[in-house]
């Protein structure tokens, strides 16, 4: 089940740099009982922590998000508890679009997008859906065909092919650094740590950062204890 289920109405946040746009998409999502807008601002540095604990929906941009400093909802292990991004205005720039992918954005739509567009894309994402525009659809296809040519494919139970960078975080993880502390020695982003660790939980079927830590060792990878 998952955010959206959990209450009537979808709970939906703005970070949205113009405030122009910003408070007309506030305007917008109020004219619909479906929709309760939980807080807007403008930059990311003002995003407090705890301020998106309780929203389903994140709508942005990928300026803003990429910079922001999430709170302890986004970067705990807990990711289904983790508001779903929406990113409006982008372009369809394929390295801009899968960088948005890669960061765990589940809905994108391109600088010409409508009113109706936004409110349809958001309700798609609550929904659990993902929302890619059609010019852009074709990178995602070819960026998976070329990972299936490159990694082969895994018996059930077979030993998990952790990356470099996945063995980097695990072991850090192991050491009980939460995901901004790992951010900052690795020197990546809090979004690409949480995504790193949530593809380990999945690669490994744990359910926990511990329970991953163990089963990363079963499998004969070398993480200090």
């Amino acid at each position: 089940m998952n955010n959206c289920d959990r209450v009537s109405s979808t709970r939906t946040f703005l970070l949205i740099e113009n405030r122009l746009l910003r408070e007309s998409l506030a305007r917008l999502f109020r004219k619909r009982t479906e929709f309760v807008i939980t807080g807007q601002i403008s930059s990311a540095e003002d995003a407090l922590p705890g301020v998106l604990d309780s929203c389903d929906i994140l709508l942005g941009d990928c300026y803003l998000l990429s910079r922001m400093p999430l709170p302890a909802s986004l970067s705990s292990q807990d990711t289904a508890a983790a508001p779903k991004i929406v990113l409006i205005g982008m372009s369809t720039d394929e390295e801009q679009f899968m960088s948005a992918v890669r960061l765990g954005v589940t809905g994108y739509l391109l600088q010409d997008a409508s009113a109706s567009d936004v409110v349809a894309a958001v309700r798609s994402v609550c929904r659990g859906e993902a929302v890619c525009p059609p010019v852009l659809c074709a990178a995602l296809f070819s960026f998976f065909a070329q990972k299936a040519t490159e990694m082969p494919m895994q018996n059930a139970g077979s030993r998990p092919d952790l990356t470099l960078r996945q063995q980097q975080l695990i072991t850090l993880v192991a050491k009980g650094m939460t995901n901004k502390e790992i951010a900052s020695a690795l020197n990546l982003s809090a979004f690409t740590v949480r995504n790193h660790i949530h593809r380990i939980l999945k690669q490994v079927d744990a359910e926990s950062r511990s329970e991953a830590v163990e089963a990363v060792r079963a499998h004969g990878y070398s993480i200090p204890a």
